[in-house]
């Protein structure tokens, strides 16, 4: 199975997502750390539907420039998601693709749902 997770070295979650998938028997495992490799647009449009979720649901608040930037009242989709493909402080993390879906994984156990 191939599995893709933006990662955050710096994060204690992704970094646990990610032990978890190197851990995993029969993975092939991409990498991205998407602070040095941001996100595109579409690809966050895609991973936010695949993962059932909306910009603002995956908008990081804590740690981030979300609020200085106003985009926790207010702000549609479409700017969030421009915001987050400029920063992309401002995704939560990680994320994880498969084959069989895509999960925000934080608690880092919800990879396992995918799997």
């Amino acid at each position: 199975m191939q599995a893709t997770i933006w990662h955050n070295p710096n994060c204690g979650t992704s970094r646990k997502t990610l032990a978890i998938l190197e851990a995993a028997p029969d993975i092939t495992l991409t990498v991205i750390e998407y602070l040095w490799h941001p996100y595109k647009k579409e690809k966050l449009e895609q991973l936010f539907a695949d993962a059932g979720l909306t910009a603002r649901d995956a908008l990081r608040t804590r740690g981030s420039r979300a609020e200085e930037l106003g985009l926790i009242d207010g702000a549609t989709n479409d700017t969030i998601l421009d915001e987050m493909t400029s920063d992309p402080m401002l995704v939560e993390r990680p994320f994880v693709e498969t084959e069989k879906g895509v999960r925000l994984c934080r608690p880092q156990d919800k990879v396992l749902e995918i799997l």
